[in-house]
């Protein structure tokens, strides 16, 4: 029987995704509370259930705007998301539930963002890939497994005196990531959704602070732990990291940290194909995977560009780097929302 998470559901949702070896951290139930609260976008999340276990999940979330389309996406605002479930049946059952509800939503279409391929015969983006890694027991072991000419950018923050400090709060974070996200021409959100991260998932969320001897803000970023895994998820620097390598050394405080509370994988995230951040992940030595964004389209003839690569975007990019960031960090939660 397939069925949509309430209250009631809330510890078993959770507690299958703890015993999926292929559940991941955007699996998580909080995920709807956190997208409703935050953009205010309605979610489905569907579990079949047998028994009174759960035995297969799919979280999905329903975004309509005017600017960037209507779609249920199985987790917009995550990287990674699709059906996690016992058996083929089961898999099939939430993906026939998932495709009649976009009928019935009358969206342009449903998107599964998947890390490994499930329907072959689905469209799917060949745009974002993975950079997953494991990690060494020890902080020269990781630092002898970075690539030579990295490692030089992480050892010139070191010498530099930079620090990695955990905040409490989400103000210098916002200060670096805004910054980042603005000199990039892309709309930040909210601040209101960075506390959110933080109130809902507690342990699992922390924000690591780079500043100089001077407690000069350089860099910050929120970084999420799910399991055995360390996600730095959303991140940036000012004007000042990038003559001390602070984006690095940045990283590397992540990781050095996360070995200390003995986490085994670094997931760095996605990334587009041929992007800067694409080549700075693979210069830290990291290998892409393809991630398999697959549609199921309804009302759309095809699958969605809304990404920065697409040339019509080209000039909007151009005008908002050039925004002073006040600016940017009062007009841009009002685009950002509705880019899941």
């Amino acid at each position: 029987m397939i069925k949509i998470l309430d209250e009631t559901s809330l510890n078993k949702w959770d507690a299958y995704v703890e015993s999926s070896a292929n559940a991941t951290f955007f699996h998580k139930a909080a995920w709807q509370e956190v997208i409703e609260t935050a953009f205010g976008h309605k979610g489905y999340f569907l579990y079949a259930e047998q028994s009174g276990e759960v035995v297969g999940i799919l979280p999905l979330m329903h975004i309509n705007s005017l600017l960037f389309g209507h779609a249920l996406s199985s987790c917009a605002f995550c990287v990674y998301g699709g059906i996690i479930a016992d058996n083929d049946a089961i898999a099939l059952a939430l993906d026939t539930r998932a495709c009649e509800l976009a009928e019935e939503l009358g969206v342009d279409y449903l998107e599964m963002r998947n890390r490994t391929q499930q329907t072959p015969e689905r469209p799917y983006k060949e745009l974002y890939v993975t950079f997953r890694k494991e990690l060494e027991d020890s902080d020269e072991k990781n630092m002898l497994a970075i690539p030579r000419k990295q490692r030089a950018m992480v050892r010139k923050g070191i010498k530099a005196g930079l620090v990695s400090e955990i905040d409490d709060n989400v103000e210098r974070f916002y200060q670096a990531y805004s910054e980042s996200v603005r000199n990039l021409g892309t709309p930040v959100f909210s601040k209101k959704y960075f506390k959110i991260l933080k109130s809902v998932f507690k342990e699992q969320c922390d924000i690591v602070t780079i500043v100089d001897k001077d407690k000069q803000l350089i860099a910050s970023v929120l970084n999420f732990y799910f399991k055995d895994e360390v996600l730095p998820y959303y991140g940036g620097g000012t004007e000042y990291a990038r003559a001390v390598q602070g984006n690095d050394f940045m990283y590397w405080e992540v990781m050095r940290r996360a070995v200390e509370k003995g986490i085994k994988i670094f997931d760095y995230g996605r990334s587009k194909e041929g992007t800067g951040a694409y080549k700075f992940k693979k210069h830290w030595g990291f290998e892409p995977k393809p991630l398999y964004y697959e549609f199921h389209l309804v009302k759309a003839d095809a699958m969605p560009d809304i990404n920065p690569l697409n040339p019509k975007y080209k000039l909007f990019i151009a005008a908002w780097k050039k925004l002073p960031l006040p600016v940017s960090q009062f007009v841009g939660p009002w685009l950002a929302k509705d880019l899941g």
